[in-house]
């Protein structure tokens, strides 16, 4: 019953963090240091319980993503944000691809946790308090080249700690997009990207699994749906009339905190 009640604070945890800019798979690392899942099934539930969250994006995004459509002019404009989103994934599977092994290897630990934490969470004030004008307020107006660019900027999430939201929503502002768009295009960004990453973590680790371990990640996979969903409501509210400083004063105390109980 323990290993069920932990599988479904690692959901409360991933369902929370997943979408916001402190990185989701830094905080169940940290987690995982307390509630010591063994590995490879603490890597493989990591990776797939993001999953979960990611089909909270498709229910709250479902009329934006849908193209089964008698409107040919909005079937026309959800195909093209998918084939846009697709272009933007295909940095990560190539550069996941050949790294990805090393990564998880050598970087998947709270120190490096900690590092990256503190870094994005001071990138993220300095950025913040720099005035800029967007130029890109609907999704729809991301071009091909701009999708690839932020899929790109994306990889640096590869490094635990990063945050694929931070480096997605902040890169995509840099380069032009606004609050709000960043995020939805980070969003539609996460689905294909994390179920290639969910799909091959299963793949390779399925077979060995036990019952107890299936059930495990049931549970963390519907309890991350389900806070996730809740977290996008509230996210997209907050980004309409706030920044992301808190977000990065956040990241500064958290990387501090690992420091403290972590590494000593």
């Amino acid at each position: 019953m323990d290993f069920l009640i932990n599988a479904g604070i690692m959901g409360v945890v991933e369902g929370i963090t997943e979408f916001l800019p402190i990185s989701s798979t830094g905080h169940l690392i940290i987690v995982n240091h307390f509630i010591k899942f063994q590995e490879p099934f603490a890597h493989m539930f990591e990776v797939v319980i993001q999953l979960g969250a990611i089909f909270s994006v498709i229910v709250f995004f479902f009329g934006r993503l849908n193209p089964i459509t008698e409107n040919k002019g909005k079937r026309d404009e959800v195909l093209s944000l998918w084939k846009k989103t697709l272009a933007g994934v295909v940095p990560a599977l190539i550069i996941g691809g050949i790294l990805g092994k090393k990564i998880t290897e050598y970087l998947f630990n709270p120190s490096v946790v900690a590092g990256a934490l503190i870094v994005g969470g001071i990138i993220i004030i300095v950025i913040e308090s720099r005035k800029r004008e967007a130029k890109i307020y609907r999704v729809s107006d991301i071009t091909y080249a701009l999708a690839i660019s932020i899929g790109l900027i994306q990889c640096l999430a590869m490094v635990p700690g990063t945050s694929r939201a931070a480096a997605t929503i902040i890169g995509a502002m840099l380069l032009g997009a606004s609050r709000e768009t960043a995020a939805e295009f980070s969003f539609f960004l996460a689905i294909p990207t994390m179920f290639a990453a969910s799909a091959y973590s299963l793949m390779k680790h399925c077979s060995s699994m036990s019952s107890l371990e299936w059930q495990a990640l049931a549970v963390g996979f519907i309890v991350s749906f389900l806070v996730a969903w809740a977290v996008i409501y509230l996210f997209m509210n907050y980004i309409r009339k706030h920044d992301f400083k808190p977000f990065g004063y956040y990241r500064i105390v958290i990387g501090v905190l690992v420091i403290i109980f972590c590494l000593h």
